[in-house]
């Protein structure tokens, strides 16, 4: 099994900064892909930024140039630096890794940690 853990949520006061992390334990031979999303109250969740293995980036258009998507495999561990806060990126952030554990390639969640962008 493998177990995702997102930190780093909080309060913030617009233009200000957050880092979440997300640190992947378990079972676990490599990390594929590690993406974030979000979900806004009475919103669906949607795509925040992706990163590969390969070091490849892709982010939603409403966070290019703010955000930025990073990993440090040698921990299993994946961050979102965020940058420029608007109190419309106010949201549950979910972190997601697809991993090999030698056998299978399986996709999971983290919990989701609360982002909250007010003065």
């Amino acid at each position: 099994q493998v177990q995702l853990v997102e930190s780093g949520g909080g309060l913030v006061q617009p233009g200000g900064s957050l880092r979440l992390s997300c640190a992947a334990s378990g079972r676990i031979f490599s990390i594929n892909a590690m993406g974030w999303y979000r979900q806004a109250p009475g919103k669906e969740r949607e795509l925040v930024a992706t990163i590969i293995s390969g070091g490849t980036t892709n982010y939603a258009d409403s966070v290019k140039g703010r955000f930025t998507i990073s990993r440090d495999n040698t921990k299993n561990t994946g961050y979102l630096q965020m940058n420029s806060l608007k109190p419309e990126d106010t949201a549950v952030y979910y972190c997601n890794a697809q991993v090999y554990n030698g056998y299978t390639r399986q996709i999971y969640w983290g919990q989701g940690t609360q982002v909250t962008v007010s003065a």
